[in-house]
């Protein structure tokens, strides 16, 4: 299929990309990670065009955060439109009624017969920690349980909750106490002699023998759970797991808690990823794709519970700011209006079919897997050991950025590649990306650098 979006005009990075990356390494520290060493300079839709005049598919969607793409022109014009007006009060200095239509909407939204309010905070990182403020206000207990693998961000509680050690905590210890990481299923990496069954009664038995070996219910304020594991590897519980841990949590009165940051706003074919396990949580956090690229996150729940701190105890100065709030209600209209939890689904199949005949062609890819467009692929030393492979990763990452396709790893073991592509992308955008995913899997497997690069 000869290529109609992806354009290379130099070689990546371009020579305009090159001096301001020398720039960058002069002025920004390493320790911020960049996976594409190019600079942006206009994006829209699911294409991106550098500062070289390179054109790039995005399968990468800002780690999950454009699910209705890049500069989606009702976004813009809706951020036009506020900015004209007023750009920032603060919501507690002077209110403004689209923090309250956002959070009118997202309540009627999320699962649950029940009375829910919602508040807004920056990043996905202060979604969580005000949650875990929340649910200790509310429940007068102390203790947080996340999952082995789990990620949930950068900041002292979020990095303590956090499973994987390097890059996201050697070295930045100590970490915050009383917090606790149960089990959590994976499937694929479960014993050889283990039907999926089995493996689940396990799981399920592990996590209540951890409430009797590691910490007592009782003294548990919330249970964190990603309804679908994001950096972990994009890995799906199975929904006996997820109900029973539900169930011990209205056991022992602690607050179920479900984040939904990378999983939210359509991505795996529901608003919230929750709704496929047919479990209601107490508490949601949100962020990434809800502003299209604008900062905002936030905490829905039940109205008791979201009530339990008192007056200037949680918020903050940009908190769920107008630019924010007008964008997540664009962003809603959007989801609505295009039946991007429909496309979700499509994109998903499609996706799975291919990684799927991928597989098929090259040993090395150990599973696939996913939920709605959250899918993903492991790699592999080879299917019967399923060693993890992250070297192999890198470099079917870096072929792909090569020929203008934009991707990225996820995973414990750093070893799985992750497909976050806008849901408004065309069928032709899509099926030119996944030629070059495969290209970049020939140029790998069959080591052959010959194979086509771009729009070649």
């Amino acid at each position: 299929m000869e290529k109609k979006y992806v354009k290379l005009q130099t070689e990546i990075p371009g020579p305009k990309s090159k001096e301001i990356l020398e720039r960058r390494n002069k002025y920004v520290p390493k320790g911020i990670s960049n996976n594409c060493q190019s600079f942006v300079k206009k994006a829209q839709g699911a294409l991106v065009e550098d500062v070289d005049g390179n054109h790039y598919l995005d399968f990468a969607g800002a780690i999950g955060t454009l699910n209705v793409g890049h500069s989606h022109p009702r976004v813009v014009r809706a951020l036009q439109e506020q900015a004209s007006q007023f750009i920032h009060t603060g919501f507690n200095v002077m209110m403004y009624e689209s923090y309250i239509s956002l959070a009118e909407r997202l309540c009627e939204l999320a699962p649950g017969d029940f009375d829910k309010q919602a508040a807004f905070f920056n990043s996905g990182a202060e979604a969580v920690e005000n949650a875990v403020k929340i649910a200790r206000k509310y429940t007068g207990r102390q203790g947080v349980v996340s999952f082995t693998r789990g990620f949930h961000g950068r900041t002292l509680m979020t990095m303590t909750m956090t499973s994987k050690v390097k890059p996201y905590k050697f070295g930045f210890g100590p970490f915050a106490p009383e917090v606790y990481k149960a089990p959590y299923p994976y499937v694929y990496r479960r014993p050889d002699d283990m039907s999926e069954q089995q493996y689940s009664t396990m799981i399920i038995e592990q996590f209540e023998q951890f409430l009797l070996a590691e910490v007592a219910p009782e003294t548990i304020a919330a249970v964190v759970m990603e309804p679908v594991q994001g950096e972990g590897g994009f890995i799906v519980p199975d929904a006996a797991f997820v109900k029973r841990v539900r169930e011990i949590c209205t056991q022992y009165g602690i607050l179920f808690v479900a984040d939904e940051i990378q999983t939210g706003f359509a991505r795996t074919g529901k608003y919230f990823a929750i709704d496929h396990f047919d479990v209601v949580p107490d508490l949601i956090t949100i962020s990434k794709s809800m502003g299209a690229g604008v900062p905002i996150s936030g905490v829905i729940g039940r109205a008791e519970i979201m009530n339990a701190a008192e007056v200037g105890e949680i918020g903050g100065t940009y908190s769920g700011s107008p630019l924010g709030c007008r964008a997540a209600l664009t962003v809603l209209d959007i989801i609505e209006s295009e039946n991007l939890n429909d496309r979700a689904e499509k994109i998903g199949e499609r996706v799975l079919e291919k990684m799927q005949l991928l597989a098929d062609r090259f040993d090395g890819i150990g599973d696939v897997r996913g939920l709605g467009a959250m899918c993903a692929m492991e790699i592999v030393k080879d299917r019967q050991s399923k060693t993890p492979d992250k070297e192999a990763v890198g470099k079917i990452v870096k072929a792909a950025t090569e020929r203008g396709l934009m991707l990225l790893s996820a995973g414990l073991y750093s070893n799985v590649i992750r497909l976050l592509m806008p849901l408004t992308i065309t069928d032709d955008q899509l099926e030119e990306g996944l030629q070059i995913l495969e290209e970049a899997m020939e140029a790998v497997y069959l080591q052959d650098p010959a194979l086509p690069v771009g729009g070649e």
